[in-house]
């Protein structure tokens, strides 16, 4: 969780809300990405994503199967769904999302029972500093759009 923390705060820098991601396999970190939503003016470039796509890549294969995703804020739908697409066997994740989280909060994407896949989720792994670099970074921007 403190390499997904690390990378967090390179998309915070970015001006990108400050999410990151690591996928693990056999202890190993083979792909890792921050939310780059901005940057690239793309929707779909959430940290997750991008980290499911260069891991895809490293193993050559689109099925993750013995690897876990470790993100600092829990996943939407669309994220959720490619963790189920790609197999992942574990998903890891620091803050909560009460307004868009699909692994847990709002609904449960990825351990939907008539889905073909179910990972394991641990859910609140260093929660407050996840959280707290979120917060800060919503805060500031409202702070930024007083001024």
């Amino acid at each position: 969780m403190s390499a997904a923390l690390a990378h967090a705060r390179i998309a915070e820098q970015g001006g990108d809300v400050p999410v990151g991601a690591v996928v693990v396999k056999d202890g190993v970190v083979i792909a890792r990405a921050e939310n780059r939503t901005v940057r690239l003016q793309d929707p779909t470039a959430h940290a997750e994503l991008l980290a499911i796509r260069e891991a895809a890549a490293a193993l050559g294969s689109w099925r993750l199967e013995g690897c876990t995703l470790y993100v600092t804020l829990e996943p939407c739908a669309m994220c959720a769904g490619a963790i189920v697409l790609a197999r992942l066997d574990r998903v890891v994740f620091g803050a909560w999302d009460d307004k868009a989280g699909m692994v847990g909060s709002v609904g449960d994407i990825v351990r939907h029972p008539r889905l073909n896949h179910r990972a394991e989720v641990t859910g609140g792994v260093l929660r407050d500093e996840c959280g707290d670099l979120l917060r800060r970074f919503f805060r500031d921007r409202r702070d930024a759009a007083t001024i």
